[in-house]
């Protein structure tokens, strides 16, 4: 009703004042007639009436239209999952042979869907976002083709597919959704539900998978083969049900990776085998490192140790300081000289072997130790501890270390002579060892030769580089790795190992110094971190390396080496068994060669330079993409029914493809077997208006006499 209102309109012959004074004489005449009982004042009301409408020039306006072509979207998923098998070959055709139908009066814009994986396919988003650039008049619906993992199917229509009220009709705008398939697939997926990222060497971590079965004909507590290997190793099989969660038990041997290789046996017919395989990342860590730090006595690098060792949650720090020989006798009661008895049997005696780390800083013997116990600390060392010494005026005293069964296993030995006591202000740099060693390379600030570190001894402060020490021991033989120099290009960090365990020497006691800033500082608690973690044996700080990585499906091997690399090639194993040799290639780092090998099957791959193995495999693939590889009708089956539109199969293969028609309808059902089509929704745009009169002047004219003729004959009639 309203739109026949807006098409109506005036065109007054008269003044509108003027018309209103011709009305109201009118009515002043009816009104006078009416008193006087006139019988024919109602006829000649009615008259003038006619006359006064016609002089307001009543008019009706005809709309001259054009229809408007409307739009529909086509949204192409080009997801992650649509790579597999022929998904992407029939989603291409489909998309070209709807992108170029000739339909009259609709207009298709292709939308196409790269999904990331991590959050899932989001067709709908991309359907948002799309039709905001369409009027909402020329809207006619959407079409998807995908294989149906859609992560963002709302519970309800959304806004551009909400029904609306056209002309008084219910509307609802079609979505019609085109799957590559022939049909339901299944799917078997495997699923790590819980892994610890790190746990203790020497003990076991606990894994809890799941396996799941989906599509039609599959139910759970099916049984399926669960095949576990640990970083290559021979596998072992499991048998579990699906949909039901499992424990697994891993040894973790020594520190450093473990990878951890799932998979399960496929399922009769399922889509892909892609996610019935992964692998779990576990670092094996130490349990808490047990040190015991022994201080001469007091001196200021008491206190750089302490703080050092107790910084670390995972170190068990036992200190003691020496604060006098036991021969003084100036008459102090026991009671007085210590809060505890120093516990020289249950520390080197009963629980020797039950620390990681042993310090000596600044000890000097004096017989504090008996002879024996001396021999358990060198034992400690040959059967795989740690020892670290730092060496100072002490260490050519009476008392040195030199001279017992220690002596045997340090690495460097200095003629008792103060003559060997260097004073004088130095900068302790990198020997050519050092620049490579893990212990000490890229340690910042360190000068790059000696002859540099000379020339910087200088009384001014140089800011990034280190700072000065002013005492040293030089000593007149060494055997293992110098890797930092002192005055006169004398050794000043020494590691070597010793059978089974390893040893460092430290001939300066003044590295609390970087501590206290002096000339600018110097590294001091990074470096003491990474001698001790190299002394207890962390993997990332040995000497000789081969590490494997992979990323963006590229495998980088990298060997690194403190002398000239042996290996110029490695092995690589591929999951399936493949062997390949691959040339390693020098770079700009000192010591370190590399390879990048691309990545074309999953699993654990092995790599070795024929002394050294490790393995990589790729990162838990924990996408959404990834979860269900079915084709699949499930999951958007009521959004199609909700929207009118229609779910069609196009098959398996490009050539079999039954792509449907797409049509304009204009009442009825908008999907068919092989047809689509989307309702005309009568879009225009009003091009002109042309007025026509309700009243023309010779139907007024009549109308006007004829009443004035019933009214002359009515009066007539009364006479």
């Amino acid at each position: 009703m309203s739109a026949v209102f807006a098409s109506v309109g005036f065109a007054p012959l008269l003044p509108l004042w003027l018309l209103a004074i011709l009305g109201l004489a009118a009515l002043a005449l009816c009104g006078w007639s009416l008193l006087n009982r006139s019988k024919g004042a109602i006829f000649r009301l009615a008259a003038l009436v006619v006359v006064l409408l016609w002089l307001a020039g009543p008019q009706r306006y005809h709309e001259q239209r054009r229809t408007l072509p409307q739009t529909a979207l086509l949204v192409v998923d080009q997801s992650p999952s649509m790579a597999l098998g022929q998904r992407a070959a029939i989603a291409r055709q489909a998309a070209d042979a709807l992108a170029h139908a000739k339909v009259p009066g609709l207009n298709i814009r292709t939308v196409t869907v790269r999904g990331n994986g991590h959050e899932g396919t989001r067709l709908f988003d991309a359907l948002e976002q799309a039709a905001a650039d369409i009027p909402a008049a020329q809207f006619a619906g959407a079409m998807m083709i995908t294989d149906g993992e859609i992560a963002d199917v709302p519970s309800a229509l959304p806004d551009r597919l909400h029904p609306t009220q056209e002309n008084g009709r219910h509307t609802t705008l079609p979505l019609h959704v085109l799957l590559t398939a022939s049909g339901e697939e299944k799917d078997r997926k495997l699923s790590i539900l819980e892994a610890p990222p790190y746990a203790i060497a020497g003990q076991t971590a606990k894994l809890r998978v799941q396996v799941d079965d989906m599509g039609p004909g599959t139910h759970p507590g099916t049984p399926a083969d669960l095949t576990v290997r640990i970083n290559g190793e021979a596998p072992r099989q499991i048998q579990v049900l699906s949909g039901t969660p499992q424990d697994i038990t891993v040894p973790v041997t020594q520190p450093g990776p473990l990878l951890v290789s799932l998979s399960v046996s496929a399922l009769e017919g399922e889509a892909s085998e892609l996610n019935n395989q992964t692998v779990a990342h576990i670092t094996g860590i130490r349990d808490r490192l047990k040190v015991l730090l022994i201080s001469g006595t007091p001196n200021q690098g008491e206190r750089v140790w302490r703080r050092l060792l107790k910084a670390d949650p995972s170190v068990d720090l036992i200190h003691f300081t020496i604060l006098r020989p036991p021969e003084k006798d100036d008459g102090t009661p026991l009671s007085d000289l210590a809060l505890i008895a120093f516990p020289v049997r249950e520390l080197f005696q009963e629980k020797i072997n039950q620390f990681d780390l042993i310090i000596l800083d600044g000890f000097e013997n004096r017989h504090i130790l008996p002879h024996s116990y001396l021999e358990n600390i060198a034992s400690f060392v040959r059967r795989g501890g740690g020892l670290l010494l730092t060496a100072g005026p002490e260490f050519i005293g009476p008392g040195s270390l030199q001279d017992t069964p220690v002596g045997d296993v340090l690495p460097a030995h200095v003629p008792p002579d103060q003559s060997n006591m260097l004073i004088s202000r130095f900068r302790p740099t990198l020997t050519d060892t050092g620049r490579r060693h893990p212990v000490t390379a890229s340690l910042p600030g360190a000068p790059k030769t000696a002859t540099e570190a000379d020339a910087l001894n200088s009384s001014s402060t140089i800011p990034g580089m280190w700072g000065p020490w002013y005492r040293a021991l030089r000593p007149d033989s060494t055997h293992g790795e110098v890797l930092m120099s002192g005055p006169q290009n004398s050794p000043l960090l020494v590691l070597d190992r010793v059978e089974q365990g390893r040893i460092a020497l430290l001939l300066s006691d003044q590295i609390w110094l970087w501590s206290r800033g002096e000339d600018g500082g110097g590294p001091q608690a990074e470096l003491l971190r990474r001698i001790s973690h190299w002394l207890m044996k962390e993997p990332e700080l040995e000497e000789e390396q081969l590490s494997a990585n992979i990323a963006a499906n590229t495998l980088e091997v990298s060997r690194r080496s403190i002398g000239t690399p042996a290996a110029t090639s490695i092995t690589l194993t591929a999951p399936s068994g493949q062997e390949q040799t691959v040339a390693l290639h020098t770079t700009d780092q000192e010591g370190t060669q590399v390879a990048h090998i691309p990545v074309t099957e999953s699993g654990i791959w092995r790599v070795s330079d024929g002394t050294h193995t490790t393995y990589a495999a790729p990162e838990q693939d924990n996408t959404r993409e990834l979860a269900d590889l079915r084709t699949t009708a499930t999951r958007v089956a009521d959004m199609v029914k909700m929207a009118g539109g229609g779910i069609f199969w196009l098959g398996d293969a490009p050539s079999t493809a039954h792509i449907p028609t797409p049509r304009m309808a204009t009442s009825g059902a908008l999907s068919g077997t092989d047809w689509l089509a989307f309702a005309q929704r009568n879009a225009h745009v009003v091009t002109g208006r042309t007025p026509i009169p309700l009243l023309p002047a010779p139907l007024a004219m009549l109308l006007a006499l004829a009443l004035l003729f019933a009214a002359w004959w009515r009066e007539g009639q009364a006479g």
